[in-house]
């Protein structure tokens, strides 16, 4: 009875994320060592499909917080009223370009991650498929069949990708190279992270991904060499959000306080490059110290304005080559 009692006597918090789900295992059992009074209940699915389902559910939102979700995301929910203003301990340390701006901020950045090619040597030998440097590159005919690519509805990464072409070249010139890149692609997946697994497996021998799967994949062994195409990088900051309509705002800001800790950021080191702390950050073995010098300029707030405007064009384009969804 006693330990019924003290499990009855926590606090359980509802949080979605987008995370992957070999890091909420960790990031779980550490938050919950240090705030033993509360449990952390997951809902984890891609970006798009957690974006989606939040959107959906405005009405009556279930999720107490949000911790692992792309702020371009976040901010789409904050246009909605939908998000609890709060500065956690320790904000100031946050680097300015990873949080909402405002003193009281809606969300707080975690971690940031950028679009990588996953390219599997063994496979290009085989094909003859020269190395691309550079997006461009992806477009030659020698390519055709060979590329998957994240679907920008389903995943965040997909969605950074296709919002940094357009930022970065001009949407006219944008859209044109994701025509010509559409004519090389074999499938448009439902994760962030299946196109680097793909090509790791060698299933397609060029995987659009990003940097965190494309490191990890390298290290258990899959013969890819990582690519940061010379163009630049698209990116996004995984963020920590709380709920106004959660009734267990002293948990909630619990858990927010947690994530901008310095061992919520060593734990966040293990998977990601670029850190909310960034004095914490540690240099993962396959992607480049300098790596931020790659990153395209990103334009949040156009982002996530344009977000619907920019899917449907990209659906009414190229969703012939989209994986069925599950059902």
């Amino acid at each position: 009875m006693g330990a019924q009692a003290f499990a009855q006597g926590k606090t359980e918090l509802l949080v979605y994320s987008a995370l992957e789900a070999d890091q909420i295992k960790a990031y779980k059992a550490a938050f919950e060592a240090d705030n033993p009074g509360i449990e952390l209940k997951f809902v984890r699915e891609s970006t798009g499909i957690i974006t989606a389902r939040l959107l959906a559910e405005k009405a009556n939102p279930q999720a107490d917080m949000v911790w692992g979700l792309a702020a371009t995301s976040l901010m789409l929910l904050d246009k909605d009223g939908l998000l609890q203003p709060y500065a956690p301990k320790g904000l100031e340390q946050v680097r300015a370009s990873m949080r909402d701006p405002r003193a009281q901020p809606t969300w707080v950045g975690m971690d940031l991650w950028s679009s990588a090619v996953c390219f599997n040597t063994v496979e290009a030998e085989k094909r003859h498929l020269p190395k691309p440097t550079s997006w461009a590159d992806l477009t030659q005919p020698v390519y055709k069949g060979t590329v998957t690519m994240p679907h920008p509805a389903s995943s965040g990464t997909g969605f950074l990708m296709v919002s940094a072409w357009l930022q970065s070249m001009g949407e006219a010139k944008g859209w044109a190279f994701m025509d010509a890149l559409h004519q090389n692609v074999g499938v448009y997946t439902h994760s962030g992270s299946k196109p680097c697994r793909q090509a790791g497996a060698g299933e397609f021998p060029v995987g659009l991904s990003f940097d965190y799967r494309a490191n990890k994949t390298k290290k258990d062994g899959a013969p890819i060499d990582i690519i940061f195409p010379k163009e630049g990088l698209g990116w996004d900051v995984e963020a920590t959000a709380i709920f106004k309509s959660s009734k267990k705002q002293e948990a909630a800001r619990a858990l927010a306080d947690w994530a901008v800790t310095k061992k919520a950021n060593e734990l966040y080191a293990g998977n990601f490059a670029v850190l909310a702390l960034p004095q914490v950050q540690e240099r993962l073995e396959y992607v480049p110290s300098d790596i931020e010098k790659f990153l395209v300029k990103n334009d949040f707030a156009w982002a996530a304005a344009n977000r619907e405007r920019i899917l449907t064009e990209w659906a009414k384009r190229y969703e012939g080559k989209a994986e069925p969804k599950k059902p």
